[in-house]
């Protein structure tokens, strides 16, 4: 206990073996007339005019232990050391009377619940301010301002005052019982912080975990598109290199294009030649037909008249007639199926006639079709199998020689074959009417 006396309520604490100082009992021995009374008058009381044991409530209530150790610091001299108990009973009991910190503790009072004073100070009647302390503690909000209102306020009557310092009392009771309260369940929150600090922690780690691996995997795809950037960045240079060897290679022939124009001329030139060959094989075939036929009807026209008979073709011999249709006779296939080529073949040479073909300009050059119409007899331009060049060439070059053309959209071998029989139908039918 430092050397220093303190008063407190109406006392005061003194050092160890000093001297009594001398002490104010006046106010106990005051009879109950002196004792302070509700004024009933527009003037607002004092700290220092209201009871003394209120004034315990407004100090531990309206001030906290540092800013009361710095007011206190302000009028008197206190000790470092100076414990938080002795600096409450000391400053109850210096707003005993009129001191100078009982006045700083009122101007601080005054300025800091300037508002709540104000609004207490509407209402004329103890009831009126009853009504207002009732409703700061329902609400729990500005007790300090409202408890400083309504004690000083001039309506305020013992009855009153007495139910405030009740009120107060007990609100300090509870007060304490919920910091206990909260104490156990700020124990709780902290025991409950660790352990989700620590499965912050573990998640953490794993998330760390999964950033590296996820990292270790960029990584490795990374250099495996580094990997592929060369490999492409080498094929490149190939076709570049080879590129440029071909261009070496045309520069050194420059009549390669006119060279390969010459080719396609010649092969286009050939097979016209070929068809030019068969066609006079053909018309030399046709010139020993009609020679034998000559011969033959010399021979019976020395004979009578009356002997001759036309002979009366029967279907025997519109069969054989028909067989011997396309004998000599070329038959051009443009487009159909590249793998039903050999029945195509086989469905001409058995009706007695030579087969060309020709795709239509798929892979074949259009420049090669012109030899193949010239040496063509028949032609069946297959039209849902050829470009759309072929088929307008096939047909101009068709209506232009009169050279007869069936257009059909489907090759079947079939189909290739019924029309085969259709064609030469028509051409037996043709000679047995002539």
């Amino acid at each position: 206990m430092p050397d220093h006396p303190f008063h407190v309520a109406g006392g005061l604490f003194a050092a160890k073996n000093a001297p009594a100082p001398e002490i104010d009992t006046g106010f106990l021995n005051r009879p109950q007339a002196e004792q302070p009374e509700t004024v009933n008058s527009s003037r607002r009381r004092h700290l220092w005019d209201i009871p003394h044991k209120f004034h315990c409530p407004v100090v531990g209530t309206c001030f906290a232990v540092n800013e009361l150790r710095t007011l206190m610091n302000k009028v008197m001299h206190l000790p470092r050391d100076t414990s938080d108990f002795v600096l409450h009973t000391t400053a109850v009991g210096a707003c005993e009377s009129r001191t100078a910190l009982a006045e700083l503790l009122h101007k601080t009072l005054e300025k800091r619940y300037a508002l709540t004073v104000r609004r207490f100070a509407t209402s004329k009647t103890a009831e009126g301010v009853r009504r207002l302390w009732q409703e700061a503690v329902a609400s729990g909000m500005e007790l300090p301002g409202a408890l400083w209102a309504a004690w000083t306020h001039p309506a305020c009557d013992s009855l009153l005052e007495h139910e405030i310092y009740g009120d107060i009392h007990m609100i300090q009771h509870q007060v304490g019982t919920g910091t206990r309260t909260d104490l156990k369940a700020l124990q709780a929150l902290r025991a409950e912080n660790a352990e989700l600090r620590r499965q912050v922690d573990t998640l953490r780690q794993d998330a760390e975990a999964a950033r590296n691996e996820k990292a270790s995997e960029t990584r490795a795809l990374g250099e495996r598109l580094t990997e592929l950037r060369a490999e492409q960045a080498g094929r490149d240079a190939c076709i570049a290199r080879l590129s440029a060897d071909l261009a070496k290679l045309r520069d050194s022939i420059p009549d390669l294009r006119q060279r390969q124009a010459l080719a396609r001329r010649a092969e286009d030139a050939e097979a016209r030649a070929s068809a030019l060959v068969a066609q006079c094989r053909d018309q030399a075939d046709m010139l020993e037909r009609l020679s034998r036929q000559l011969d033959e009807r010399g021979n019976t026209a020395d004979r009578p008249v009356d002997t001759v008979k036309p002979p009366i073709p029967n279907a025997a011999s519109l069969r054989e007639s028909a067989a011997e249709s396309l004998d000599g006779k070329c038959v051009l296939c443009v487009g159909g199926r590249s793998g039903a080529m050999d029945a195509y073949r086989d469905a001409v040479e058995r009706q007695g006639g030579r087969f060309l073909h020709h795709d239509g300009g798929l892979e074949e050059s259009l420049h090669r079709i012109d030899g193949a119409l010239a040496a063509a007899d028949l032609v069946i331009c297959q039209s849902g199998c050829i470009s759309h060049n072929a088929y307008w060439r096939v047909k101009e070059q068709c209506k232009r020689t009169g050279k007869p053309c069936l257009f059909v959209k489907r090759g079947g071998v079939s189909g290739f074959g019924r029309i085969l029989a259709d064609l030469c139908g028509e051409e037996t039918t043709g000679a047995a009417t002539g």
